[in-house]
Order: C-alpha cells, then sequence, then structure tokens
C-alpha cells in the first residue's frame, strides 16, 4: 500500500472522492454545517478545524489533505504499527496507533472523520461507528467508504483480511443504528465493475491474491479517465446505481 497508494489510479479516485466529499460538507452553511459546530463550539475558528483518518494506513491520504489544506489539523489512527511508522516516515504529521473500537479521543473532539474501507476489516464494525460518533462534534460529518456487494466477496477479500462486503441500504441502516442520518451515498468504480467481476468471480486467483498493485501505464492512464469520467457524473449529474465501492456522508444531529 506504501509503495503504490500515491499514483495507483485507485487510490489517486478514491482519495479524490473523500476529499471532495469533505470539502463540500465542511463547507456547506445549512442546518448540521460546520457553521453550527462551530456555534457549539465557539471557540473553534476555520484555521483549528480537526479532521480525523480513522484507519489512516500509511498516510497518503493524510498528507494530501495536509498539501491542499494547510488550515485543517488532520490526525490519523491507525491499529497496525508498521503502518503508523509509515506514515510518520512519509511525512504525516499527526499520526496515534490505536483501535476504532476505542478511540483514545474524547467526547466532541472532530469536525470531520473519514473512515475509509477500515469497517470491512473489523468483526464489529457497529461498535466502531459508535465510537466515531462519539468523537464527533454535534453537526459533525462522517464520510465512510466502503467495497459493495456480498455476492463479490473473493480471493481478494480474504488475502486482506476483509470480515464482509456491504450494500447500501445495509451500511445506511448501520449508520442510522449509531445516531447518524445519512445526507448523501452513492456507489463508484462504476466503469470498472465488469472487469473486477471477471478478474475475482471468473478467473483463477492471481498469484499475489491481491488486487492491489500498479499496472503498466497505459493501463493506469484507462483506469484515470475512467475515474474522471465518474468523477464528472458525480459531481454535474448526482450519484452512481452502480459499481464496486459505496461511498456515503453521514452527519451527527445538532438536537
Amino acid at each position: 500500500m506504501a509503495e503504490v497508494e500515491d499514483d495507483m489510479w485507485f487510490y489517486r479516485a478514491l482519495h479524490g472522492h473523500l476529499e471532495r466529499e469533505l470539502v463540500r460538507t465542511l463547507q456547506d452553511s445549512g442546518p448540521g454545517s460546520l457553521t453550527s459546530a462551530k456555534r457549539a463550539s465557539p471557540n473553534q475558528g476555520l484555521a483549528s478545524i480537526r479532521v480525523l483518518d480513522a484507519g489512516c494506513g500509511t498516510g497518503g491520504f493524510i498528507r494530501r489533505l495536509e498539501k491542499n489544506h494547510p488550515n485543517w489539523t488532520v490526525t490519523g489512527i491507525d491499529l497496525e504499527p508498521l503502518a503508523c511508522e509509515l506514515a510518520k516516515n512519509r511525512g504525516a504529521s499527526h499520526i496515534v496507533e490505536g483501535s476504532l473500537l476505542n478511540l483514545p479521543f474524547t467526547k466532541n473532539s472532530f469536525a470531520a472523520v473519514v473512515c475509509s474501507d477500515v469497517l470491512y476489516h473489523l468483526d464489529d464494525d457497529e461498535k466502531a461507528l459508535l465510537e466515531l460518533r462519539r468523537v464527533l462534534q454535534p453537526g459533525g460529518v462522517l464520510v465512510v467508504n466502503v467495497p459493495a456487494y456480498p455476492w463479490l466477496w473473493s480471493y481478494h477479500d480474504v488475502t486482506v483480511h476483509g470480515r464482509r462486503r456491504y450494500t447500501q441500504s445495509g451500511l445506511a441502516a448501520k449508520l442510522r443504528s449509531a445516531g447518524f442520518y445519512v445526507e448523501q451515498s452513492t456507489h463508484w468504480n462504476a466503469l470498472p465493475l465488469p472487469l473486477v467481476v471477471v478478474r475475482r468471480k471468473l478467473l483463477p486467483p492471481p498469484r499475489s491474491r491481491s488486487d492491489v498493485q500498479r499496472f503498466p501505464r497505459p493501463v493506469e492512464a484507462l483506469f484515470r479517465f475512467g475515474s474522471a469520467t465518474e468523477r464528472w457524473w458525480l459531481t454535474t449529474v448526482g450519484p452512481l446505481p452502480f459499481g464496486s465501492s459505496i461511498l456515503t456522508t453521514a452527519r451527527v444531529p445538532t438536537g
């Protein structure tokens, strides 16, 4: 992951989607937005917006946020000591080793939390969602990405120690049960989906038994073009009805 997350097409697309949702929701001036969170915490100015990357891995997304949004304070937490070490060595500044099931942060600590392809690895994803809600301020934002479709379970999920794949409605139900309300949800990775199905369900598993790898430049370029097309659709048309990943934005109620 450390070797490929800065330039592999998938991570570039994923980080772009996560950043777009954070910017959109943190700039929203409607009910339950950061404006409301700031009213609830008058001493929090724009320069002190705190964002948590819950399950930060080797820190690629944190480095992106710190570069593009220097006025944000971005903290990462991960259970794996090696991931934390790599994140620190590669320039991510605020990294904590710990579990999403028992976050070492006080209540109402963050304006926003990102949890990208992490719930997927946890035996108790519902407890993790309760913890994420606890550390979010009233009106705070949670951006979640998870793998889609239980029927797409394959060698890749086993290799990366996944626990489950999700449906859009199932994820929304877990978020509501944890006390969030779902603001927006979409599938993505729609264009590569037929290739994913063929690779993971019809062909023999590759030797690496994982799809996390950098592809030849022409292949990377093709996937990046597809990702750009999807990004245009999501920003100008609306949610995608299918795709191998689910991106959902939820909020903590203000009342």
